[in-house]
């Protein structure tokens, strides 16, 4: 029988998954023992934010407190997967937001990926599959072995895949509304 992956998320268990980039550690981003299991996977210091999925600007809107206007411009318009930083995180796990108060928020693309957060109800945490400061994982068979162990569930979706893909652009907005490239 399969295991419902939202039952796993539900759990405050680790997935690893396909996202619209890379291949990626997830969880709950509510739950703050769940993230904490992240951050010791990878072997990362909790001071360097993870990225965040939510699946369309209704539940962004839920989990910032202000969304700046030359954010939602950008949104308007198609791109290659990005994720903007806002200011003002708010109803996530303490340890899923920057130390100032941001949080790096990704609205998905790829239908997987927005079935997956709609069947939750929530927003998960999304970080590339590899140790801190190793190589990123282009796809499925890159995954080291040493992550796949410490995961409680693999999406069984995409594994056979060898697409070549990317971690998502990184953007912000100045207070004046111009856009930052953070990673392109």
């Amino acid at each position: 029988m399969a295991i419902p992956t939202t039952q796993i998320l539900k759990e405050g268990k680790i997935l690893l998954y396909p996202t619209d980039t890379v291949w990626g550690l997830g969880c709950d981003a509510t739950n703050p023992d769940a993230v904490a299991r992240i951050y010791q996977i990878k072997q990362r210091s909790e001071s360097k934010s993870l990225i965040v999925l939510v699946s369309n600007l209704s539940m962004l809107q839920e989990y910032v407190t202000f969304i700046p206007v030359s954010a939602l411009a950008y949104l308007q318009v198609p791109h290659h997967p990005t994720t903007i930083i806002y200011p003002q995180a708010q109803g996530l796990a303490p340890n899923a937001i920057a130390a100032d108060g941001s949080v790096a928020i990704r609205i998905v693309q790829d239908n997987f990926c927005q079935q997956l957060i709609n069947d939750f109800g929530k927003p998960i945490i999304s970080t590339s599959a590899n140790i801190s400061g190793a190589p990123t994982p282009k796809y499925y068979k890159q995954i080291s072995p040493e992550i796949i162990a410490q995961c409680d569930y693999i999406v069984p979706y995409k594994q056979e895949d060898t697409t070549i893909k990317k971690p998502s652009r990184l953007i912000s907005f100045d207070a004046s509304g111009e856009l930052i490239i953070l990673r392109d």
